[in-house]
């Protein structure tokens, strides 16, 4: 590769599964490397991408620089289904390596570890049902500044307009102020906070 090599935005591959872990490891704590903070930080790629490779692969597109995938987004179509798929086809192959906190969840661990075996408390019923779609969406710091957050995000868009999907979300937590700087440059609406939860949601009619 060399440094004028274009990045692409290409439908992910089995073989990009490695480099989503690792993209979603090293942009886990607010867009920082989060391997320092776990014991083992696979369990953040096991809640917030690797299900949605294997539920929704048609869904999941990388940012591709010639060599490896250096960004992603992954998204579901319906989020009250994708939620019951994530609960009886990927819970039971990661639930034994990634067992449920014993009490109540303490560090930022054990709140992904809760939030595995409990994945379902992050879908919102009254969000969902007016945009059914939600997303994730990583750079890497090499990816970032360069619009192709922005062409991830166009191209996840284009995908579940194909498949007739009114509306899409997405959660995130107020600390990382640089995602929701970008959320706000490219369009996406911020919706009224809900209860007292410390998620910020966002979202786009399509």
């Amino acid at each position: 590769m060399t440094a004028t090599s274009p990045v692409t935005i290409r439908p992910y591959r089995p073989d990009d599964l490695d480099a989503l872990r690792d993209i979603c490891v090293k942009t886990g704590l607010y867009g920082k490397d989060a391997t320092p903070h776990y014991r083992d930080p696979q369990v953040l790629p096991a809640v917030f991408a690797e299900p949605y490779a294997e539920l929704e692969p048609e869904l999941a597109f990388v940012a591709d620089n010639g060599e490896r995938a250096i960004g992603y987004v992954v998204g579901a179509a319906d989020s009250t289904a994708f939620f019951a798929a994530f609960r009886s086809r990927w819970l039971p192959r990661v639930a034994d390596r990634f067992p449920e906190p014993a009490g109540a969840p303490e560090g930022p661990e054990e709140v992904v570890r809760y939030l595995l075996h409990h994945a379902e408390t992050m879908l919102d019923p009254e969000i969902a049902a007016e945009y059914p779609a939600h997303l994730h969406i990583d750079l890497l710091p090499e990816g970032q500044r360069q619009g192709l957050g922005r062409r991830l995000i166009t191209t996840l868009f284009d995908a579940l307009r194909d498949r007739g999907v009114p509306g899409v979300h997405l959660g995130m937590s107020p600390a990382n102020t640089g995602a929701r700087l970008f959320y706000e440059r490219i369009g996406l609406t911020l919706l009224p906070r809900r209860g007292d939860g410390d998620v910020l949601h966002f979202a786009q009619r399509l």
